[in-house]
This record gives structure tokens, C-alpha cells and sequence, in this order.
């Protein structure tokens, strides 16, 4: 897979999750994940958390469009999806099985780090 390729598919795979995440939260975090988001300050939260993944697909889609910042955005790839990758396997083995859509996340951040860091070895 090319490395423009990984950087394009990360940064469309993220932009659904991000929106998910912050767009409206009190109504897509309680369907998605089963539990409610309830104030101001869980709100903030979850918009913060959109804007960085947002943040992290703009820097990836610019090192798809720029070779100058292609290596550079593959390790935001790699270590983005690795870092969230970690703490969900560290999620699972001191608090348990989490529902099949934090399932689905941990394996496309496996996948993701994976193809980033083949496409750095190259």
C-alpha cells in the first residue's frame, strides 16, 4: 500500500469517529458507546477530542498532498493510533470487554499503525 494511500484512508476513517465524538455529543456518544454525556463540561470533552482528531486529519491529508511532510505525517499516524491502540489493550486487560464498537476502534488502530509503520520502513 502506498504511503499517500495510508495517509488518505487514516485521515477518512478518523473524520466519522471525530464527528461522532463532538458533533453532538449528548446524542451520538449515548448510542455509540451506552452511556450519557450530561453538562457543559463532559461536552467539552468530547468536542476537544474532535478537534484533535480533526487537527491529526488535516496534518496527515497535508502529508498527502505535500512529500515534505509525508514521513512526518506517518509517524502521526503511527503513534496517534498506537497511543490509542495501548491504552485500549490496557483498558481491556484491567477493566474487561468493552462493547463491539470500541472492538471495532482497537482493531482499525492496530491495522493503521501497522500499515504507517510498514510505509516508514520503506
Amino acid at each position: 500500500m502506498s504511503d499517500r494511500l495510508v495517509l488518505l484512508l487514516a485521515a477518512m476513517g478518523l473524520v466519522p469517529i471525530a464527528l461522532s465524538y463532538g458533533l453532538v455529543p449528548s446524542q451520538s456518544v449515548p448510542y455509540l458507546l451506552e452511556f450519557p454525556v450530561e453538562g457543559t463540561n463532559q461536552t467539552h470533552v468530547f468536542r476537544a477530542i474532535m478537534g484533535l482528531y480533526l487537527a491529526n486529519v488535516l496534518f496527515w491529508l497535508a502529508g498527502f498532498a505535500m512529500s515534505s511532510l509525508r514521513v512526518p505525517a506517518l509517524w502521526g499516524v503511527f503513534i496517534f493510533m498506537s497511543g490509542l491502540a495501548a491504552g485500549r489493550i490496557a483498558s481491556l486487560i484491567i477493566d474487561g470487554m468493552p462493547n463491539f464498537v470500541l472492538i471495532a476502534y482497537l482493531l482499525a488502530e492496530i491495522v493503521f499503525a501497522a500499515l504507517a509503520f510498514i510505509a516508514l520502513r520503506k
